[in-house]
């Protein structure tokens, strides 16, 4: 059973990774971590992280190796080569990679963890930053039923972790979850853009559809986004697409029709081009308020 003398280290130190650091930390472990910039960590060395110039380092350093990071190709990266996570496994070490990437990658990299000894569990995550600094992540996780048990008591200081099965099968679950959330929001944002333009105030009409069954509490919480977006994004388009797209070839592999999530793609799509792409998913009331103002084209 992990302990607090087990020495956790997180390769990825930006808004979920840092975060997830700093919640270690908090709770007495200690940790050992490496970002692509120096600078995501200046913070957190200074609450305790011992930093380290490559993954290697990390995973050489840490009984559990944490990684959270944004595509297929950066977790390729940071795996392979000879300054890579793979070159600091061994037995009997696991690495739990919390990205959202693809379940097909995800498996191979796992044989690949498996011939050094050592074991990897994919273990995404439904929630964002708020979730994170509360402990209140939704985790699901594929792989060794041993080695989950042995990291448990580790995810549960970021939030409710469950083993769904083999390797792959927690992204799939995170995809199915994300199909929901870009549809949820997609229509929420279609009926929102409605109300408005019937005349309702828009901040009236946001306050009782929350309030309605229609109200989840992914609605819930981004009800004042919806209303004043900000800056700074808790999910941004751009990863949402990314995970759509991930559904998308997932559902072609298991010859499942996914209309919904491809009609939401298309839309992300549109924010995208329309410079959207680093702002939160509640931009796409934006998008679609933008789309309603423009001129109808005649019928030819």
């Amino acid at each position: 059973m992990a302990t607090t003398t087990t020495k956790i280290g997180l390769v990825g130190l930006g808004h979920m990774g840092g975060n997830m650091a700093a919640r270690f930390l908090a709770a007495g472990y200690t940790v050992y971590g490496e970002s692509r910039d120096r600078g995501d960590a200046d913070e957190l060395v200074h609450e305790g992280l011992q930093w380290r110039g490559t993954p290697r380092e990390v995973a050489e350093a840490t009984d559990v190796l944490i990684t959270s990071l944004p595509s297929d190709d950066v977790l390729e990266s940071v795996a392979s080569g000879r300054d890579g996570v793979l070159a600091g496994l061994a037995e009997p070490k696991v690495w739990i990679d919390m990205s959202t990437v693809s379940p097909r990658a995800s498996r191979e990299l796992a044989k690949r963890v498996q011939a050094r000894g050592a074991a990897m569990l994919d273990a995404p995550v439904s929630g964002s930053v708020p979730q994170v600094q509360a402990g209140t992540l939704t985790i699901m996780v594929g792989g060794d039923e041993q080695a989950y048990a042995r990291v448990e008591p580790i995810l549960r200081e970021l939030g409710t972790p469950t083993h769904i099965g083999e390797n792959g099968q927690g992204l799939v679950l995170k995809l199915a979850i994300n199909i929901s959330l870009a549809v949820q929001m997609l229509a929420f944002a279609e009926g929102l853009v409605l109300a408005e333009r019937s005349g309702i105030d828009r901040k009236l009409a946001v306050e009782v559809m929350t309030g309605s069954p229609i109200g989840s509490p992914m609605l819930k919480a981004r009800a004042e986004l919806v209303i004043d977006l900000p800056d700074e994004a808790w999910f941004d388009v751009s990863l949402m697409q990314k995970d759509v797209a991930l559904a998308l070839d997932t559902g072609r592999e298991l010859h499942v029709p996914l209309p919904s999530a491809a009609a939401a793609d298309s839309v992300l799509t549109i924010a995208r081009a329309f410079g959207y792409e680093r702002r939160d998913i509640a931009a796409l009331f934006q998008v679609l308020a933008h789309l309603a103002s423009e001129p109808a084209h005649p019928r030819a």
